[in-house]
This record gives structure tokens, C-alpha cells and sequence, in this order.
């Protein structure tokens, strides 16, 4: 999914090709439906939730190198 987010940079488009891939490939499904099941995501918006979570993480990251604080 991170590779997808990367590559991308846009959630839509990135949600647009993890469906597609779920799609061809009944293993990614079932790990994706486990997955989902594991962090409490609906399968509709699991997906979603978790590019939100990566663009939090990334925009942290970014956030500590602008803290003046932290200089």
C-alpha cells in the first residue's frame, strides 16, 4: 500500500489501483479482508484510512525537520 500512496500521491487514484489489484489476486484479498479484520477497518475504507494514517506519519516527519526547536 505505501508503494502504491508513493507512487501516486494522490489517494484516489492510489485506492483506484489497490482495487484493481484486489481484483486479479484472491491472496492480496484475503490478506487485505484479515488485514481490515485486524485493524478494526471496514474493507470499504480500510484503504482510505490507512493512506490518512501514512500522509499523518509523513507530514510528522516533515513537521520535526520545520520545529525550530529541533535545530
Amino acid at each position: 500500500m505505501d508503494s502504491l500512496i508513493a507512487q501516486h500521491r494522490s489517494i484516489d487514484v492510489a485506492e483506484s489501483e489497490f482495487r484493481k489489484y484486489l481484483l486479479d489476486d484472491d491472496v492480496l484479498r484475503h490478506d487485505y479482508k484479515e488485514w481490515c479484520r485486524r485493524e478494526g477497518y471496514t474493507e470499504r475504507r480500510g484503504f482510505i484510512e490507512y493512506c490518512n494514517a501514512y500522509i499523518d506519519r509523513e507530514q510528522d516527519l516533515w513537521d520535526v525537520l520545520d520545529d525550530p526547536d529541533m535545530r
